[in-house]
């Protein structure tokens, strides 16, 4: 039987054009790394397994930028929204939506470097 959401992971033509956005400007910390591939997320069991995770991999069949960055959009949890928009635009990242309250959540939408879709997601205080 099939319980819910184990991970997901973003593919790029190299792992080394995403990782240092995802590691250091957006500060996720990695919990799994193994060549090609890292996993951010909460490690679970004694056996260093993830319970929940997001993925960057170098994969042979990915080239370039995303070709349609709107068929997902990877949703990271914020405790301050228009602080971490902030932060961030003056770092230069690209923002497609300002943070903006839907449906109890304070959202703010932005590209990575390859043009994949990404949400900062604040729940509700």
């Amino acid at each position: 039987m099939l319980k819910g959401l184990s991970g997901a992971t973003i593919w790029s033509e190299d792992l080394n054009n995403l990782l240092s956005f995802y590691r250091d400007l957006l500060g996720l910390t990695i919990a799994y790394e193994v060549p090609g591939f890292v996993g951010f997320g909460q490690t679970a069991g004694g056996g260093g397994y993830l319970a929940s995770y997001l993925g960057l991999g170098t994969h042979s069949e990915v080239k370039g930028k995303a070709a349609d960055p709107y068929r997902h959009m990877v949703g990271l949890e914020s405790d301050d929204v228009d602080a971490d928009f902030e932060r961030l635009t003056a770092a230069g990242v690209e923002f497609i939506e300002q943070p903006a309250d839907s449906g109890g959540l304070r959202i703010a939408t932005l590209k990575d470097p390859e043009g994949n879709i990404v949400q900062l997601i604040q729940p509700p205080k």
